[in-house]
């Protein structure tokens, strides 16, 4: 008589629930990876345009402000004038006009930041500079009447109203997002 034959038997690695675990968590440890990386990476950067004061009324080709558009550049400086902390601006950046310049200068000089200038022609360019070199940041532009509505249609696709020749005294803050939709907020001062 044969001695029975033995079937062999389905083996289970002992180590399997061992890899499956490490495994688990490998994957949970590079989910949380990514999910930081994400996080950190979405920030909102807010950009403030305004229109130069108002302009003395003259023949020459770069005229500088009136009175009431010094006044006007002083109230923009008490404005944003908080310094350091929440609210605070990390660039001013202004046309090559004299008017631009003149109506941040009261608050450059009050915040001891230095007017950057911004090259009138390539919007696109502008835009670009903006949120390359401040993500995350808030950036004041000071403009023209015909530059800051093309500037916000760049940085947040709205579409605005023009500027009216007579129309002083009016910011738009843009936020724009890493992830998501821009938002604009108009307001005077």
């Amino acid at each position: 008589m044969e001695a029975p034959a033995v079937l062999p038997r389905a083996r289970r690695p002992f180590l399997l629930p061992v890899w499956l675990t490490f495994a688990a968590l490998l994957a949970l440890l590079v989910v949380a990876v990514v999910a930081l990386f994400i996080y950190r990476s979405a920030t909102t950067t807010v950009v403030v345009l305004t229109r130069h004061a108002e302009k003395e009324i003259n023949s020459i080709q770069d005229p500088p402000l009136s009175e009431d558009g010094e006044r006007r550049a002083q109230r923009l400086a008490q404005l944003f004038a908080r310094g350091r902390g929440s609210g605070h601006l990390d660039a001013i950046y202004v046309s090559p006009t004299r008017r631009t310049q003149q109506t941040a200068a009261p608050l450059a000089e009050r915040l001891g930041e230095p007017l950057l200038p911004l090259q009138q022609g390539d919007i696109k360019a502008m835009a670009a500079r903006i949120l390359r070199e401040h993500r995350g940041d808030t950036v004041l532009v000071v403009g023209h009447s015909n530059t800051i509505p093309a500037l916000i249609r760049e940085l947040a696709a709205i579409e605005v109203t023009p500027i009216a020749e007579d129309e002083y005294g009016t910011l738009y803050v843009v936020s724009v997002p890493s992830f998501g939709h821009a938002n604009l907020l108009r307001m005077q001062y």
